[in-house]
């Protein structure tokens, strides 16, 4: 049952910059929450903050759970999907390099590809049908782009590509590395979080060294699971206190 006090934060553009967030059934009823900040990630649950705006910024739709210990929310923890990271160091001027997913290997992505050039590559590969990823980020070389795996990979653990800059050309010692910022998989917590209690409404400001901060819970909704910051498969969330309309 709810445990906090209704907040109404909508209006006519609620779901402006909320690609995840397919209708506004359920914004009228978002709920007052606290944020354990300590478990989330930079990079992967919230952006840094700049120069002017110091103040860190939790991603719109987020999945939450709720820590059973303390009542706070934290990162859902069941299973998800793979994301990695892939990035081009060394500034390279010209030339290509390939991902390899699974033993098969991508035609020359351009050292300054954009996130839909990157796509397309890993889309082309015998193993990765359209759909099955989503790029953000970028361009290269300068900032990274994170990969996920939706679609047929949702909720998989999935191999770690590896990448080759054999061909890239310029700069100095250029190569491109390949993390992984999420795992996919089963559940991998058992501390109330692998739970699904609703999604980060909105995105939301905190200082950095907080360990706390008060935040929105979309807890009823209709949601495009495969366009979340953390995309997950419906048909892995096997508990939920939630009352999710998946699309």
């Amino acid at each position: 049952m709810n445990d906090f006090q209704p907040m109404t934060v909508v209006d006519e553009t609620a779901n402006s910059g909320r690609p995840w967030l397919a209708s506004l059934v359920g914004v009228n009823d978002g709920n007052t929450i606290t944020l354990d900040l300590t478990k989330f990630t930079q990079g992967v649950h919230y952006n840094p903050g700049t120069l002017l705006q110091g103040r860190n910024i939790l991603k719109a739709g987020l999945p939450l759970g709720k820590v059973t210990a303390s009542g706070l929310y934290a990162p859902y923890t069941g299973p998800t999907s793979e994301v990695q990271s892939v990035t081009v160091t060394g500034g390279p001027t010209g030339g290509t390099y390939t991902l390899t997913f699974s033993g098969q290997t991508t035609a020359g992505i351009p050292y300054n590809a954009t996130a839909s050039q990157v796509k397309t590559a890993l889309e082309a590969l015998s193993n990765i049908a359209p759909g099955d990823v989503t790029v953000t980020g970028g361009p290269h070389p300068g900032t990274a782009m994170s990969v996920a795996f939706v679609g047929a990979h949702l909720g998989e653990d999935v191999a770690q590509m590896t990448a080759s800059a054999t061909n890239l050309t310029g700069g100095t010692d250029p190569a491109v590395t390949v993390v992984t910022t999420t795992a996919g998989g089963a559940a991998g917590a058992s501390d109330g979080t692998q739970v699904l209690a609703g999604f980060l409404l909105e995105e939301t400001p905190f200082n950095p060294g907080s360990t706390k901060c008060g935040g929105v819970l979309l807890w009823q909704a209709e949601v495009y699971a495969s366009k979340l910051p953390i995309p997950l498969d419906p048909d892995d969330v096997a508990s939920t206190t939630a009352f999710i309309h998946w699309r």
